[in-house]
């Protein structure tokens, strides 16, 4: 934040102000005190949940023809992104798919959500949702 700061990234500091008061309302609705630290699990959990907004504001923006909106939302996103753990990519996505696919009625879409929850806890939240569906989805068919 201090760097942003110095660099006069009024972008940035906004995008890190508004991540320091959501860790601080993650706190609070925890019920915990807002001067305590948060731990890492529930950062990253708040990282993830406003990058999912910045996606979804972007999309909205774009249907609604309002592109400097919208590319506000996406710089915003790379900001957050910065702070989030590297996510697992589609080939390594697909081989634990493939692994876990072996045994699976392909025609049944109960077994096909019980494997999108077996991948993503394997996983442990390094794997996009959405992604993980799409490969499933696609090697299913």
């Amino acid at each position: 934040m201090t760097a942003a700061m110095k660099a006069r990234d009024s972008v940035k500091v906004d995008t890190l102000r508004g991540a320091l008061s959501a860790f601080t309302n993650e706190l609070v609705a925890k019920g915990k005190k807002p001067t305590e630290e948060i731990d890492d699990k529930d950062a990253v959990t708040v990282l993830k949940r406003l990058a999912k907004q910045r996606k979804e504001a972007a999309e909205s923006y774009e249907k609604g023809g309002r592109a400097e909106l919208a590319e506000k939302e996406k710089t915003e996103l790379k900001i957050i992104e910065e702070y989030l753990p590297q996510m697992a990519s589609r080939e390594d996505v697909e081989k634990v798919v493939r692994a876990k696919l072996s045994g699976v009625d392909v025609a049944d879409k109960a077994a096909a959500g019980k494997l999108v929850g077996a991948v993503m806890k394997e996983f442990a939240g390094t794997a996009d949702g959405t992604m993980v569906k799409e490969v499933i989805d696609q090697l299913m068919k």
